[in-house]
């Protein structure tokens, strides 16, 4: 074990291998240990193809991890390093990790807002519906939960769950003072209404075209394409015109 680890982070490391909850995190806590460091190709290595999310593991338990670059002798390209943080940012109340959520809760989720993905409105089967904290779990806990407020929570299919977290992960708010009411305003919390997307002035929206709608879509994509523009690009031109001739 590298000698520079802090010890109370080496006890924590350890306990947390020991009680075996969460695979990804325990795996990369075994690698953190052994060397000290661990880098994005590492975790490709063991099967993790998106590897911010495997260290989100270790960070949502509450143990410190920072990020640093290096180039990859494999690719030649930059590439993260994870080392172990400063263990006075240890947040003991998050050790142990997140907290079970039970099969009646994603129900109370389903009856609040039907079986749809919280991002794209997309109309879902509820089995590729995942529960997703509003607020990120790094900033806000558990939030909610106990007291079973849906509204601290959203469901999300893999693909926004992914999306969702590449951009948490690179918010300036995560990084740094992650305050609560910042992620509060943003798209990510709440779509529904925002002033935000990860601190940038953005404004967005997804739109679903199912069932019998999809014929609505292939007729727009014909017209986009004989006008050399993306489907969004020729919305955005349409919406515009429409407009201007009010």
């Amino acid at each position: 074990m590298p000698p520079s680890i802090d010890e109370r982070i080496i006890k924590i490391a350890q306990e947390t291998i020991a009680a075996g909850k969460n695979k990804r995190a325990i795996a990369v806590l075994k690698a953190l240990l052994d060397k000290g460091q661990i880098t994005t190709d590492d975790l490709n290595d063991m099967g993790y193809n998106h590897p911010p999310r495997a260290v989100g593991d270790v960070r949502d338990l509450g143990i410190p991890v920072v990020t640093s670059s290096a180039t990859s002798e494999r690719t030649g390209r930059r590439m993260a390093v994870y080392t172990f943080g400063d263990p006075a940012d240890i947040q003991d109340g998050r050790i142990g990790g997140r907290s079970a959520l039970p099969k009646k809760f994603k129900n109370a989720l389903l009856a609040r807002y039907g079986s749809i993905d919280c991002i794209t409105g997309a109309q879902l089967d509820e089995r590729v519906l995942q529960i997703d904290h509003r607020i990120p779990y790094r900033i806000a806990g558990d939030h909610g939960l106990e007291g079973h407020e849906v509204e601290s929570y959203m469901l999300l299919d893999a693909s926004s769950q992914r999306a969702k977290s590449w951009s948490c992960e690179h918010c300036p708010n995560l990084l740094g003072n992650k305050k609560f009411d910042v992620c509060g305003t943003c798209f990510w919390a709440f779509p529904e209404d925002y002033k935000h997307i990860a601190t940038e002035e953005i404004r967005r929206t997804d739109i679903v075209w199912q069932g019998e709608e999809v014929a609505e879509f292939d007729h727009l994509n014909e017209i986009a394409k004989a006008k050399g523009l993306s489907v969004s690009t020729l919305i955005k031109k349409l919406i515009a015109q429409s407009a201007s001739d009010a």
